[in-house]
Formats: C-alpha cells, sequence, structure tokens
C-alpha cells in the first residue's frame, strides 16, 4: 500500500515537471517564431526604431522634407558596401579616402576617371562619387571603375529627386523677377529661387555631412579626405604628392587647415620654385581632416544663411573669415590637378588652357608629373593678402529662400544624434 503511495507522488511530480518543461519549449518556439516574422511587441519594435533613426538619418528630427520614392531608393544604394571589394579586399593603414562630387555631365566624368585611372596608388584607397540626383548614365560609367574600392552615395534631398515638390520646383513656387503671391522668399538682387542653381550648395553641404558623419565606411576614419569635382584632372602623382603634404603639414605649416592639389588660380600650373607654398585654400583638390570638418560643421549658420549660392565663395567669404585667423593650405609649387572645361565657357578657361570640345581633351602631361616631385627639405613660401572673397562681400545671390536655409541647416543635423553617441 505504501509502496503504491510513492509510485504515485513520484508520478505526479514527473508530470509537473514535464508539463513544466513543455510549456517553457513552447514559449522559446513562439518568442523564436516572433523574431523571425519582425512580430515583436511594439515597445521593443518603437525602442528598434529609435536606434536605427538615432543612428542613421533622422528625417523627421532634423526637419527634413518627406522622402520621395526615389529619394527612399536612393537611400538604400547609399548603405550598400563599396564595389570591388574582391579585387582590393584591404585598404592602406594610413590611406586618404577620395571623394568625387559631380552632377550629370557624363563627358567630364569620363575624363576624370581616366585619370584616376593612372593615378599611382589609388587601389590602396577608397573613392567615394557623390552624386546631385540619379542619372542612369552616370551611374553606369561609376560601376565600369575597376581601379580600386569605389561606393557610391545620391543625394536624397536633390531638386533633382523632387519633380513637382520642393526641394524641386512646385507649380506654385516664384517663377519671376516681379511675381508677387507666390511661394519663396526672392534673394538680395530680386532673383527667384532655381532649383538647379541652388542644387551646387545643397549638394556639397549634404556631402560633406554625409561623408565624414553618415557612412560607416568613414565615420571613424580620423585622417584626411581628398575632394575632387568631375571637371578636374588629376594627375598621375596626385595621390603619392597628397601623402607627402599631409605627411609634412604638422611641421611645415601646423596651422593650416588643409592641403591642396593645385594653385587656388585655376589659370596656374605653379611656380616651378623648389619651395613647398602656402596661400588661401583653393577648390581644385584640398583635403582636410576631422578637425577641421568640426570647425566647418560649427559654422553652418554662417554657411546656410550666406545669400550665395556658390559653396566654395560662401566659405572664403564667410566660413573662414569666421575661423578668427586665416585658414591658409600647403600645396606644392608644380600643380597635380587642373581644372578643364568647355572651351571659352568657364572662367580661367581659353586658348591655352585645358577644354573638352567635341570629346577632345588637350591636356598636356610631362614626366615631371608622372612620379611624386615634392621636396621634404624645401622651405615654405608664404602667400599673404591674395586677393579674393574678402570678409563683407555679400554674395552673388540665388540663395535668398528661407526653405533653402532651412533644408540646409536641416544637413547639417541629420546625423546629430551619432555625434552625442560616439563622443
Amino acid at each position: 500500500m505504501a509502496s503504491n503511495k510513492k509510485s504515485r507522488t513520484r508520478y505526479a511530480a514527473f508530470h509537473r515537471y514535464l508539463s513544466m518543461f513543455l510549456f517553457t519549449l513552447l514559449g522559446i518556439v513562439l518568442l523564436l517564431f516572433l523574431l523571425q516574422t519582425n512580430s515583436v511587441p511594439h515597445i521593443v519594435s518603437r525602442y528598434l526604431t529609435e536606434v536605427d533613426q538615432n543612428g542613421e538619418l533622422s528625417s523627421n528630427k532634423a526637419n527634413l522634407p518627406k522622402q520621395s520614392e526615389l529619394s527612399i531608393f536612393l537611400g538604400k544604394k547609399n548603405q550598400l558596401p563599396p564595389r570591388n571589394l574582391d579585387l582590393f579586399p584591404e585598404l592602406a593603414k594610413d590611406h586618404i579616402v577620395v571623394v568625387l562630387y559631380v552632377h550629370n555631365r557624363p563627358q567630364y566624368l569620363r575624363v576624370v576617371i581616366e585619370s584616376l585611372s593612372h593615378v599611382v596608388g589609388i587601389g590602396e584607397t577608397l573613392l567615394i562619387v557623390s552624386h546631385d540626383g540619379y542619372f542612369d548614365e552616370m551611374n553606369k560609367i561609376v560601376e565600369g571603375i575597376r581601379f580600386c574600392q569605389v561606393k557610391q552615395i545620391f543625394a536624397l534631398y536633390s531638386p533633382h529627386v523632387f519633380n513637382v515638390s520642393f526641394p524641386g520646383l512646385s507649380p506654385s513656387d516664384c517663377k519671376y523677377k516681379e511675381e508677387k503671391h507666390c511661394k519663396g522668399n526672392h534673394d538680395q538682387y530680386g532673383n527667384p529661387r532655381s532649383p538647379k542653381i541652388v542644387s551646387l550648395k545643397h549638394h556639397w553641404w549634404w556631402m560633406m555631412n554625409t561623408v565624414w558623419d553618415g557612412l560607416k565606411e568613414t565615420h571613424h576614419h580620423s585622417g584626411h579626405i581628398l575632394f575632387i569635382e568631375e571637371d578636374h584632372f588629376i594627375f598621375p602623382n596626385a595621390y603619392r604628392n597628397l601623402q607627402k603634404l599631409v605627411s609634412l603639414k604638422p611641421e611645415k605649416c601646423p596651422d593650416c587647415c588643409a592641403v591642396n592639389l593645385a594653385p587656388c588660380d585655376v589659370r596656374s600650373r605653379g611656380e616651378g620654385w623648389e619651395n613647398l607654398i602656402v596661400e588661401r585654400i583653393g577648390n581644385v583638390g584640398y583635403a582636410f581632416n576631422r578637425t577641421v570638418w568640426r570647425r566647418i560643421h560649427r559654422k553652418a549658420k554662417e554657411f546656410c544663411l550666406f545669400d550665395d549660392y556658390n559653396w566654395d565663395i560662401t566659405m572664403w567669404a564667410t566660413v573662414f573669415p569666421s575661423f578668427g585667423r586665416p585658414c591658409y593650405t600647403l600645396r606644392g609649387p608644380i600643380t597635380s590637378a587642373i581644372h578643364f572645361g568647355k572651351c571659352g565657357l568657364h572662367q580661367g578657361q581659353g586658348a591655352n588652357n585645358p577644354c573638352i570640345d567635341k570629346g577632345a581633351l588637350n591636356i598636356d602631361i610631362k614626366e615631371v608629373d608622372k612620379t611624386g616631385n615634392i621636396n621634404s627639405e624645401w622651405d615654405v613660401h608664404v602667400f599673404e593678402h591674395q586677393s579674393g572673397y574678402q570678409p563683407g562681400f555679400r554674395g552673388w545671390g540665388g540663395w535668398g529662400d528661407s526653405r533653402d536655409h532651412k533644408l540646409c541647416l536641416g544637413f547639417a543635423n541629420m546625423y546629430r544624434f551619432r555625434h552625442r553617441n560616439s563622443s
């Protein structure tokens, strides 16, 4: 009798343990099912969404326009890894990232990419191509690059991405100088907003914020980044000269903000002296580091509110002067990059200057342009009080619409949560 009672007790205990085990197992299986189908509880989903927004792009909090379908599509393309990882699996330890800023001039893009393909050392680094909108031919040209790692990014708020609404041209926007009862502010000279014009400055500022703070490939890059454009011809020795200038800057010009591959005078190919040159920053082949970018970023208000659609003139006339001391650059005495454009249609281009005309390019590459030609023993010659845009210049206009000011300031705040998380 006692034996039967003990058996029933053991059986009941076993049954309870078995029930608890099966219940626990069922809970685990259900949890795995929910995770696989993304049917997580609302509070978890909300948390993950906030983490993603804070880590990537917080468009609502940055007061950016609602993205179009094309903008969302391009945002996904921006997250793709670089191409050619199979050909160039590793970057050099102290590589200098190269960023190519392009619009929609395929004939120019082919020239600059062909020149880059001959640059000594280009396979050691990452090339980022920043597009002002999406243009199929431009995209295909870049997809054909095989000489280095290459990543494409597309300006998500380019006027070229918004066909019938801001930042593009909306039906109610002002279109004429004397027009009233329309949307938008005229500039200081009475001109209405032109989306194609303002896109130049918007793209540059969006690109800078994205390259320095929005890409996982460069977010922790502390060295210099080189910026070039689709109408810049890059000589074979450019990357080696760039590396040399960056290494010499702390010794030769510790107060310099940047290094340049070319003189600030786009018509000059250099002095040919046996000296390093210190002068104001030029807009052809300029490179600076994250410390300088932080100084620029802190001047977002000055950049975004200055009534000039040119990013470079805005920098020269208001941002750099606001640093409190001259912002010089270090370069060599012979250029390693030159600006080209359609013959006779761009400032500084003439009969003896490089240009593209009917697909032909008249750039003469000499032997001195093929290998590094900077000597670390050279002294420094400083050009002071150079002519150019000075503090007090009011700007050429084209940037008077308060919507553009707001969008520009929004770009400065796109990744601000990432700043906080990484500081």
